[in-house]
């Protein structure tokens, strides 16, 4: 093949139609800029590679030629749309802070690394656990639904150059003619939000790993230089963080330590989910070696006036935030172009970058994809593609070009959604309204209701029971896809749904499960399956979001006031205790979980959509009492995730959150037993919130945070309802044997009272296999009987 015309061809060869061209073409990427984009694909073509090369159907090449072509894609898409400054190094088979370990040769032993570049094997191992090594642990990206998979080092850590994922992916995207940005995690970033090793020193401190991974990061940098890089973004978000002041000296020492490396090349650091505090602010401006800073100006409204009163150094680009990458409302581009202009008179026009609030991953790939959508509705919102093509108008606008009727069509689609009657129903805004004068608490304090509920439950000491979900089959994806294109009678359904929650019924007997579940086959999501019976939802067909792996989620849209018609799940939940004299759960999502996992309206304060939810939840909760449900589980595993990344604002955030579950459950009897689930977080910082929900029984994961939970009672905090600390991690195929478990829950049994203590798996059972999930809860059974017999012969 012939070899590329080099890139330092001058434009004087060229004959004249083309060198119109090409002065054309640079004169139209305007100043513009995304900070990362959706990897899954439109139609989640990432997340069927990738389980079909875990369950080995197809090969490692295979993976990687589906991958490729999103890359391909991705950037083509914005180059087309006219952007400057097109992000490269967003794309990740699992994670990108995984991508940072894997870059930093930062692997735990237990994996058997044995050196070299890191390949499929080891990667996936640390992502997900194989046959005889658990996963690294997973939380969540700051306060977004989306979970990373924590850095484990110790002093011992040897940190070695063991992935060229960066420079090639550049390299990948300059043969396509696409001049990208690589995009790093930034070095001190990276280290806060590791963790140290098990069984390190309490006195080890992460960032003095930071002379041991710089070498690293300028040997990428070098690298990325000679490929002809001319611009690098560091991710730094932690700076939004309320840092302390050697925290912040890390940044000055990182940044002037790559000073040299970096010369030569344009650098932005980028921040994004929140406000960055004055002394942050400070610190980042006076980087050495730093060309440009990015800030998120839709969440951090605060920076946008410390942007005006303490200015930007002289000569620094700024990469201006305006488009929201969390959500999926269209811009109002008139007032992100006032915003622009306001900051024009800042930093100068030729310094200036439009740029989206933060990566676009948070948000659903492409609106084209959603035909049965309402239109109405639909001329409301826009997903991440429609969101590249907003930044690029806005940097248009910004020049003089502005399109008049683009911006036309915006504004009419503005003013619509503001006058819309299916937004506003007044009858919703006066019960929410009402709802200030009380605090909604039970009567009763929780430890009379438990005796109230253990006289009519008779539960045997460490009771046995299950999140909520069972493996859902294809057969039931089936059932559920048919009954909605209407292939299936509502008969047909019915019945199907029937035979499974009957299946699911009988195995949770054989094993004998104390409180059971029934399984959960007629949903598709917890949240969804819930919005799609609420007044001020609507749904999309494509809008998926990457949660974790290849795990996504769907989230509902909430655009209006929300209420609850009917019934949502009392039908299912006494068809199950019909079939059982056990105590069967009710089970339903919480407001603060349909809140924090839906898009959500940005035209009034969040707490208001929240309480109005609790009250839709409170009825159903009401009609499932009267059903004859006596265990009533209402899932708040969110809550912890919709907490602020400042620790003032905490408090309010709480007080309305935890004020918003007991609105849902203040009305029902002491017999009534009410439970609460809550996923991967680490709770310690809000236990005195979760105390504060006066919850009956709280199940919580726990056995992937490695008994982070269990410190908290070790420390002195009593409580005094039931909880279950998960007891094997469901997110991983791995199946816990007897003894491990009963090893767990005696740790459990060493910080708990025996009477409160629940056992139970991490989370629902979805995700697994039938044969994952009978051996699974086999063994939990057996490990709950084996220490019930214990107990009894000590006493």
């Amino acid at each position: 093949p012939c070899p590329p015309p080099s890139s330092s061809s001058t434009p004087h060869r060229l004959p004249p139609h083309l060198r119109r061209r090409s002065a054309r073409l640079l004169q139209g990427k305007m100043a513009s800029h995304i900070v990362g984009y959706p990897r899954m694909g439109p139609k989640r073509e990432l997340k069927f590679a990738l389980e079909s090369f875990w369950d080995g159907k197809s090969s490692a090449e295979d993976l990687e030629k589906v991958a490729a072509d999103l890359r391909a894609s991705i950037w083509k898409q914005m180059s087309e749309a006219g952007i400057k400054y097109i992000p490269s190094n967003t794309f990740s088979y699992y994670d990108q802070v995984l991508d940072t370990t894997a870059m930093l040769g930062a692997v735990p032993d237990r994996y058997s690394w044995t050196g070299g570049e890191i390949g499929h094997s080891t990667y996936f191992s640390i992502a997900r656990g194989n046959a005889t090594v658990p996963a690294m642990e997973m939380t969540k990206w700051f306060d977004t639904n989306y979970h990373f998979i924590v850095p484990e080092l110790s002093p011992a850590t040897k940190f070695s150059y063991a992935s060229h994922k960066a420079v090639s992916e550049y390299k990948e995207a300059k043969a396509l003619g696409v001049d990208t940005v690589p995009v790093l995690v930034g070095p001190v970033s990276y280290l806060l939000l590791s963790k140290a090793a098990k069984g390190v020193e309490k006195s080890f401190s992460l960032l003095s790993l930071l002379d041991s991974i710089l070498p690293i990061y300028k040997e990428v940098v070098t690298e990325l230089k000679a490929a002809g890089a001319s611009w690098i973004q560091f991710d730094e978000p932690t700076l939004v963080k309320d840092l302390a002041a050697h925290e912040l000296a890390a940044f000055s020492s990182a940044y002037a330590a790559l000073e040299s490396a970096l010369s030569g090349l344009n650098v932005l650091i980028e921040t994004y989910f929140a406000d960055v505090p004055a002394e942050s602010y400070k610190t980042l401006t006076s980087l050495s070696g730093v060309t440009a800073y990015g800030f998120d100006l839709v969440r951090g409204t605060k920076t946008l006036e410390l942007i005006k009163s303490a200015g930007i150094p002289s000569g620094k680009y700024l990469f201006a935030g305006v488009v929201d990458g969390r959500n999926i409302w269209a811009d109002d581009l008139a007032a992100s172009l006032s915003t622009l202009q306001s900051l024009e008179a800042v930093v100068g026009k030729d310094k200036l970058v439009v740029s989206t609030s933060c990566s676009l991953m948070h948000t659903a790939v492409d609106l084209v994809n959603e035909t049965k959508l309402d239109s109405e509705i639909k001329s409301w919102l826009a997903f991440a593609a429609q969101k590249v093509v907003e930044v690029n108008a806005l940097g248009k606008a910004l020049a003089g070009l502005k399109d008049e009727a683009y911006f036309a069509a915006n504004a009419a689609a503005q003013a619509s959604r503001r006058s819309s009657p299916r937004v506003n129903n007044e009858e919703v805004q006066k019960a929410a309204a009402a709802l200030k004068g009380s605090d909604h608490r039970r009567a009763t304090p929780v430890s009379a209701r438990l005796d109230a509920q253990q006289k009519k439950l008779n539960l045997p000491i460490l009771p046995t029971t299950t999140i909520g979900s069972f493996p859902q089959t294809m057969d039931l994806r089936r059932v559920r896809r048919e009954y909605k294109a209407k292939k299936i009678s509502e008969e047909e359904y019915v019945s199907a749904i029937k035979e499974e929650i009957s299946k699911v019924v009988k195995i949770q007997e054989e094993l004998d499960i104390d409180v059971l579940v029934h399984g959960e086959p007629e949903r598709n999501d917890m949240v969804e399956y819930f919005g799609e019976q609420l007044s001020g939802f609507a749904f999309t067909a494509n809008g998926w979001v990457q949660s974790y792996g290849s795990r996504c989620v769907k989230p509902p849209i909430i655009y209006g006031d929300v209420s609850r018609p009917n019934p949502m799940t009392v039908f299912w939940s006494k068809m199950a205790q019909d079939m059982t004299p056990r105590p069967m759960k009710g089970m339903l999502t919480g407001p603060v979980t349909i809140l924090n996992w839906s898009f959500v309206r940005n035209d009034q304060p969040r707490f208001e959509t929240c309480y109005q939810i609790a009250l839709a939840i409170k009825k159903e909760v009401e009609d499932l009492e009267a059903g004859g449900i006596q265990v009533i589980q209402i899932d708040e595993a969110a809550l912890r995730e919709g907490l602020p990344l400042r620790k003032s604002e905490h408090a309010f955030y709480l007080d309305w959150a935890v004020h918003s579950f007991r609105i849902t459950n203040c009305g029902v009897q002491d017999t009534t037993q009410i439970h609460t689930h809550m996923c991967y977080s680490n709770f310690n910082d809000i236990i005195h919130s979760i105390i504060n929900m006066d919850a009956d029984v709280i199940t919580i994961e726990n056995s992937r945070s490695d008994e982070k939970l269990l410190s908290v009672f070790r420390e002195g905090v009593t409580y005094g309802a039931g909880i279950g600390p998960g007891v094997y991690d469901i997110h991983s195929p791995r199946i816990p044997s007897t003894e491990e478990i009963a090893d767990r829950v005696n740790k459990m049994l060493a910080v708990l009272d025996t009477n409160i203590l629940w056992v139970n798996p991490d989370c629902g059972l979805k995700t697994r296999k039938y044969t994952e999930v009978k051996p699974a809860l086999t063994n939990m059974v057996a490990a709950a009987k084996l220490i019930r017999t214990q107990l009894a012969s000590t006493k």
